[in-house]
C-alpha cells in the first residue's frame, strides 16, 4: 500500500511538472514616479523573447504572456524595471527617472550613442542657395566608423526687422509636422536632434488648438492674441491661429488614392517597410465605398501591384500590404510616373485626388534629382493631384528630399516614428491629412512703425515669400486640410525699448515718412491671408487689423501659452540667440501649466519630452 501511494504521489507532481503554462492577458499603466504623468513610447518586452509591445499615448499597454516569465520596462532617462507574471492580469507600476543613464551618452556630429557602440558619424545638411552640404562629424577608427546619411536643409533663423525698413511681413502657412515626430525620435533615442532637423513652425503646428469655428463662406477662421514674451519680458508675442472648417468624414468627397510604397532594400528596418504597412492598414479601415485605392511599389524598377479598388473591398487590399517585401535599389523617379498615370487614369473630377507617397526618400535610381523631381510634381498638381508624404525610418534619412517634394505637391508631409503617430496623421487627423479645403494660403502683416520698433517671424524660415508674391496667383504656397488649424507667432520689441535685437540705425541720407493716420491709430498690426479653393484659380482676400491690447502673460490663453512654450523648446533645440535666459525647465512648467484637456494625449507625451531631453542637457 505504501508503495501504490508513493507511486501516485510521483506521478501527480511529475503530471503537474508537464502542465502547460497558463498564458495571462496582463494590461496595465506605465507612470512617471517624479510626477505621476503617464509615459507613452515605454517598451514592454516579455524578457529572454523579441516579443513586446509599447505602451500608447496614455501610457496604458496589454500584452500575452506565459505565466511564469519576466516584463520588462524601458524608456530612455528612466530606470528599468523587471516584473515576473504569476496569476495577476493587471500591472500598473511607475519608472524611476535614471539620472546616470544619459551621463553613457556621448554627441557624436549630430547625433549620438551609447559609449559601447560609438564610432562616429555624418549628418548632411543641405544648403539649397550655396548648393553645398555641410558635413559635421568626429573622428574616430575609420574601421568602426558607421555613417548616418540623413540629410536637412540649413535653417537661416529669422532676425529682427524695423517696419521702418521693412514694413511687410509674407509667407507660406505650413501644416506639416514631419519635425516633431522627427525629433521626438532622436530624443526617445537618447540623443539631441540636429539643430536643421528642427523646425520650430512644425513642433507648433503639430498641435491643434482650440480656436473658434469659421463662419460664412471662408474655410477658416483668424483668431489673433498678444501678450509678453515668456523669454523677454520686455517684448512682446503675437498669436495668429487659423481654423479650418470641419467636415464630417461622410459628407467628404470620395478620393482616388494612389499608395506609392518605396520597398527597396533600404526600406527593410522594422521601423520601415513593417511599420509602413501597419500605418497603411489603419487608413485602409477608414475607406469607404465610394473611396478607390490602387498601389504601386518601386525598388530597382516601378510595378502596380493593386489596380484601382474600391474601398469596400477592404480584405483585398489588405491582402496586396501584406504581400510585400523590401529589396533591390530605388526607382524613385519611375515610381511617382506610374503613380501619376494611374492617379489620371483614375480621375475624380469632383473629388479627392492624391498620391501619398510612403519612403525613407532614398532616391538613387533615374529621375532622383530633387530639380527634376519639382518640375514633374508641379506639372501634376496643375491636373488636380496632389501628394502627400510620409516618412520612414532613420540612418539614410532624407528630410530635404522629401519636404521639398511635399511643398511642390500641394501637400503635407509627416514623419512616422511609431504606430501611435500613423494612427495620428491616418486616422485621428484623416480628413486633414488627406482632403483640403484651401491651397495656396499666403498670410503677409503690415506693422505699424509707431507702435513696432522691430520683429521677426518665428519658425517658417522655409516658407518666406517675396512681399509681392503675395498678390502673385501664380505663386505656389501651402494647402490647409479640413480641420486642421495653423499656428504662427511674431516675437515684437515695442517703440521706446531698449533691446540688443534692435536691427539697424536710423539712415542717414533719407527717412521713412509716417502718415498721420499710423500714428492716431491703435492698431499693431495689420494681417491679410490670400487662399484659393481647391479648385480654383483666382485667390480671395482677407483681412483682419490687430489692435494693440495686450495682456499679462498670466491672463493670456491656453492656446497662447501652450505655442509659446513650444516655441521656446525649439528655440533651446536650435540654442537660438534669441531665447534668452529661457531654459528647458522654464519650458517645461509653462507648458505643464498649458496642457488643458489633451483628449489625445499627444500634450502629455510633450511634456513628457522635455522632461527627457532635460536630462540629457544635464
Amino acid at each position: 500500500m505504501r508503495r501504490i501511494t508513493i507511486f501516485l504521489l510521483t506521478f501527480i507532481i511529475a503530471t503537474a511538472a508537464q502542465s502547460p503554462q497558463v498564458a495571462r492577458q496582463i494590461t496595465g499603466q506605465v507612470i512617471s514616479a517624479d510626477d505621476g504623468n503617464p509615459i507613452a513610447g515605454v517598451n514592454v518586452i516579455i524578457k529572454g523573447s523579441p516579443q513586446g509591445t509599447i505602451t500608447d499615448l496614455d501610457g496604458r499597454y496589454s500584452i500575452s504572456v506565459m505565466e511564469g516569465k519576466t516584463l520588462s520596462f524601458s524608456f530612455i532617462g528612466y530606470v528599468t524595471k523587471e516584473i515576473k507574471v504569476e496569476k495577476q492580469s493587471v500591472i500598473n507600476l511607475a519608472l524611476e527617472p535614471d539620472m546616470a543613464q544619459l551621463e553613457e551618452v556621448v554627441v557624436v556630429g549630430y547625433g549620438a550613442q551609447e559609449r559601447s557602440f560609438v564610432t562616429g558619424s555624418i549628418a548632411k545638411v543641405v544648403n539649397r542657395k550655396a548648393k553645398a552640404s555641410a558635413p559635421s562629424m568626429m573622428m574616430y577608427d575609420e574601421s568602426a566608423i558607421q555613417y548616418n546619411t540623413e540629410e536637412y536643409e540649413a535653417i537661416e533663423e529669422n532676425i529682427f526687422h524695423q517696419p521702418k525698413n521693412k514694413p511687410l511681413s509674407t509667407f507660406s502657412i505650413d501644416v506639416d509636422a514631419a519635425s516633431y515626430s522627427n525629433m521626438r525620435r532622436f530624443i526617445n533615442n537618447g540623443q539631441k536632434p540636429p539643430k536643421d532637423a528642427v523646425r520650430i513652425e512644425e513642433m507648433i503646428n503639430y498641435f491643434s488648438y482650440n480656436y473658434k469655428e469659421p463662419t460664412g463662406d471662408d474655410p477658416f477662421s483668424i483668431n489673433t492674441e498678444i501678450a509678453q514674451a515668456p523669454w523677454n519680458e520686455q517684448h512682446q508675442l503675437v498669436h495668429i491661429g487659423l481654423q479650418g472648417k470641419n467636415i464630417p468624414t461622410e459628407n467628404l468627397p470620395p478620393s482616388n488614392l494612389v499608395f506609392l510604397l518605396d520597398v527597396s532594400g533600404s526600406m527593410s528596418s522594422p521601423n520601415k517597410l513593417p511599420l509602413l504597412k501597419s500605418g497603411f492598414k489603419l487608413l485602409v479601415q477608414q475607406l469607404r465605398p465610394q473611396d478607390r485605392v490602387a498601389i504601386v511599389v518601386y525598388a530597382g524598377a516601378a510595378g502596380m501591384v493593386l489596380p484601382s479598388t474600391s474601398g469596400k473591398e477592404k480584405d483585398k487590399i489588405l491582402e496586396a500590404l501584406d504581400k510585400l517585401q523590401a529589396g533591390g535599389s530605388t526607382a524613385g523617379g519611375a515610381g511617382i510616373n506610374l503613380a501619376y498615370q494611374i492617379a489620371k487614369e483614375n480621375f475624380q473630377p469632383e473629388g479627392n485626388n492624391r498620391i501619398i507617397l510612403a519612403t525613407d526618400g532614398d532616391f538613387n535610381v533615374g529621375e532622383s534629382s530633387n530639380a527634376s523631381m519639382e518640375r514633374l510634381i508641379e506639372k501634376k498638381r496643375e491636373e488636380g493631384v496632389f501628394l502627400t508624404v510620409l516618412g520612414f525610418g532613420m540612418g539614410n534619412y532624407k528630410d530635404s528630399k522629401m519636404e521639398t517634394l511635399a511643398d511642390k505637391g500641394n501637400g503635407n508631409y509627416a514623419y512616422i516614428d511609431n504606430i501611435l503617430e500613423a494612427k495620428k496623421v491616418l486616422v485621428n487627423e484623416f480628413g486633414g491629412t488627406l482632403f483640403t479645403i484651401a491651397k495656396d494660403v499666403k498670410i503677409q502683416v503690415e506693422f505699424n512703425p509707431t507702435k513696432v520698433q522691430a520683429y521677426r517671424l518665428i519658425g517658417y524660415e522655409n516658407r518666406a515669400l517675396k512681399d509681392e508674391d503675395f498678390n502673385d496667383d501664380k505663386k505656389d504656397a501651402g494647402e490647409l486640410g479640413a480641420g486642421h488649424t495653423v499656428t504662427a507667432l511674431y516675437e515684437i520689441i515695442p517703440v521706446g525699448v531698449i533691446s540688443k535685437f534692435s536691427p539697424v540705425d536710423d539712415l542717414k541720407y533719407q527717412e521713412t515718412k509716417i502718415t498721420e493716420s499710423a500714428s492716431a491709430s491703435n492698431e499693431l498690426m495689420n494681417v491679410k491671408l490670400r487662399y484659393k479653393s481647391p479648385k480654383g484659380s483666382e485667390s480671395q482676400l482677407i483681412e483682419q487689423p490687430l489692435m494693440d491690447r495686450s495682456v499679462d502673460l498670466s491672463e493670456s490663453s491656453e492656446n497662447f501659452r501652450w505655442s509659446a512654450s513650444v516655441a521656446a523648446f525649439g528655440m533651446i533645440l536650435r540654442d537660438s540667440e534669441f531665447k534668452g535666459d529661457f531654459e528647458t525647465k522654464d519650458a517645461l512648467a509653462m507648458a505643464k501649466a498649458a496642457k488643458g484637456t489633451d483628449v489625445n494625449g499627444y500634450r502629455s507625451e510633450f511634456i513628457q519630452l522635455v522632461k527627457s531631453y532635460q536630462l540629457m542637457a544635464m
